[in-house]
């Protein structure tokens, strides 16, 4: 119902820049990859200083369990220019990145601390607890033969899909499993890529968007019973903070809707095409989406320059599909959408590092997901029958 996951901005960043790209007195719009970027960077740099203060803490490595040696398996999830935590959602922000915003909130205190530190390198001599190393596959080259076909396959599939409606006082669930890049810097002063190891990430938001709930347990950021995501304030929604009844009253002609995406997105991200590419990324990454709408949005999707077909891509579950890509000119990262060969249903989404760029290899994974579940529930931390209930709150 919200990305994740996701996420463009993932990149080691140095501490002025990152001085420079925290939110000012306000609320100013980031896209959804620059918070999730963010996000990692902030608690990858604390997990950091935290190792350089506390030597005789021997750092847990964990294995690399991802499905699959082709694949990132998380994702909106990311973006998440993007889609990805806030402890309470502040109006602007799209509920899929709930769990960047809280990120920010709770380590902005110490990112001041962390950017005017002038003792110790603050290099770790391990990654980060629970990172693993990031996937490195073949870049499979994109194309935009075959496109307009599986376009019209997967809109079609999308029209005709059967969406639970929310009724008054329900919750849109959305379950997924999710992976993104962590920047960390060895002691070499060499970056290297990990990942979050694979993990469940669970949202559960009312139809206007004012009441909303977030579990990812792994994120150091949220609670292991989660985080709120209630917007008391009830901010007005937008394509950069949706809601299931806003979605309800966008066009569903894909010329319309990319005009409308484009307009109100402008200046946004790394320039106006992979910003609209973003966007649409985000709105079906971690939501439920009303039919009519979805395939709108993914024939919208097509008439953007640069976007191609990816005859072969794997979600954070390890699911095959085909994709509809585009790159990101100006850090080379791709954006898959991944689609089920035989059905054409959305599966998930992978990032993958087309180029050499920023200490981060070609062919590097740097984000995956995988929904699994999408459902209509009574009340947040509900689950679907069959998976149980979430734990009451302590």
């Amino acid at each position: 119902m919200i990305r994740t996951p996701r996420r463009r901005r993932e990149e080691p960043l140095d501490h002025a820049e990152l001085a420079r790209m925290l939110p000012a007195p306000g609320d100013p719009e980031l896209s959804s990859d620059r918070l999730n970027g963010l996000e990692e960077h902030l608690m990858t740099e604390i997990r950091n200083l935290t190792s350089d203060t506390a030597p005789d803490t021997a750092p847990h490595t964990a294995s690399d369990t991802s499905p699959g040696a082709s694949t990132g398996a998380p994702p909106v999830g990311a973006p998440a220019r993007n889609r990805a935590p806030r402890p309470a959602r502040r109006p602007g922000r799209r509920p899929v990145l709930v769990g960047v915003a809280a990120a920010l909130v709770l380590a902005a205190a110490g990112v001041a601390g962390l950017a005017g530190s002038s003792g110790g390198s603050g290099r770790a001599v391990a990654p980060p607890t629970g990172a693993v190393p990031a996937p490195v596959v073949q870049v499979v080259r994109g194309s935009t033969a075959g496109l307009a076909g599986a376009v019209a396959e997967i809109s079609g599939a999308a029209a005709r899909a059967e969406l639970p409606e929310p009724g008054p006082g329900q919750f849109l669930y959305v379950r997924s499993e999710v992976s993104w890049l962590v920047s960390w810097e060895g002691a070499d002063g060499k970056n290297r890529s990990y990942v979050d190891e694979i993990h469940p990430r669970e949202v559960w938001m009312s139809p206007d968007g004012d009441k909303g709930w977030l579990m990812e347990p792994y994120k150091e950021a949220v609670d292991r019973d989660g985080i709120t995501l209630d917007d008391p304030e009830g901010g007005g929604r937008t394509l950069n903070s949706p809601s299931y009844e806003y979605l309800r009253t966008l066009p569903t002609d894909p010329g319309l809707l990319l005009k409308k995406i484009y307009d109100e997105t402008g200046g946004m991200g790394n320039g106006p095409d992979q910003q609209a590419f973003s966007t649409i990324g985000d709105l079906l990454r971690e939501q439920v989406v009303p039919p009519k709408l979805a395939a709108g949005l993914y024939r919208a999707a097509a008439r953007i320059p640069g976007v191609v077909l990816v005859d072969d891509s794997v979600d954070a579950a390890g699911r095959h599909g085909v994709a509809i890509a585009r790159t990101d000119e100006a850090d080379g990262a791709r954006t898959e959408w991944i689609f089920d060969r035989e059905t054409y249903t959305y599966l998930g989404e992978r990032t993958v590092q087309t180029r050499d760029a920023e200490g981060i290899e070609a062919g590097t994974v740097r984000g995956r997901t995988a929904v699994t579940d999408r459902a209509v529930v009574d009340a947040v931390k509900q689950r679907p029958a069959g998976l149980g209930d979430a734990p009451p709150s302590a």
